[in-house]
Order: structure tokens, then sequence, then C-alpha cells
């Protein structure tokens, strides 16, 4: 009989507690992170791999990666990973086609999906709107 993975419990957080082996985002760790940083944070996929990636580092060290990584997600795209192909496919689609509708860019998904190879946007795909 398999067992659930159980989350370690840190009852009070602040700013010197050390990140858990088995982080789990909880309403406990929001309400933290929103005294800290503001009303506006939300969990993101990259702040969520940091904090699973650096166990052992603090809360403090947390709060100093969000804001570098909300900050290198203003300067540039952000990588989008490999399960994602379709969410950077119409990013790229649209970033080339200004003025472009939402089910043209499905239709050029689902022809290239249909092709050999990669699945990332090229402009040949305008060939599935003809």
């Amino acid at each position: 009989m398999a067992t659930k993975k159980k989350a370690a419990v840190t009852l009070n957080i602040c700013e010197d507690t050390k990140i858990e082996s088995d982080f789990v985002c909880s309403e406990k760790h929001r309400a933290f992170f929103k005294e800290h940083i503001g009303n506006h944070f939300s969990f993101n996929v990259a702040f969520q791999k940091w904090l699973k990636s650096n166990t052992g580092k603090t809360y403090k060290d947390a709060i100093t990666a969000y804001y570098e990584i909300m900050e290198d997600k203003k300067k540039g795209r952000t990588v989008i990973d490999k399960q994602f192909e379709y969410n950077t496919y119409t990013r790229d689609f649209f970033a080339d086609n200004k003025g472009k509708s939402l089910e043209e860019a499905i239709k050029c998904w689902k022809y290239k999906k249909q092709l050999q190879g990669h699945n990332r946007y090229e402009m040949s795909d305008l060939v599935a709107l003809d």
C-alpha cells in the first residue's frame, strides 16, 4: 500500500526560516509572501521551481529571488517548458502575426503538429491558412 508523501510543517515562517526539503505552496506560504512582497504576489512556475530547488536557503533569499525572477520577466521573454509547446507556439505566432486571430493560430498549430520534426512556430506554417 502506497503512502502519501507528507509535507514538512513549518508553523511560523520568518525571513530566517529555512526552506523545507519538500516545499509545497500553501496558504500559509502565500500569506507570508503577500505580507513581505505585497498583495500582488502570486506563485509563478519559475518561483516555485526556485523554491523547490533551494532547500535550506532562507525565506529572505526566496524574497530576493522572487524580485529577481520578476525583473527577468520584465526584461525579456521567459522560457516556457517543453510540455507547454502550444503556449510557446501561439506566443511566437502572435509576435510575428499582429492582427491574426486565435482561430488562425490554432489552425496553424494543428497543421504544425501533423508534420514531422519540431513544433516551434515558423512563418511557413501560415500555409495552413490558405
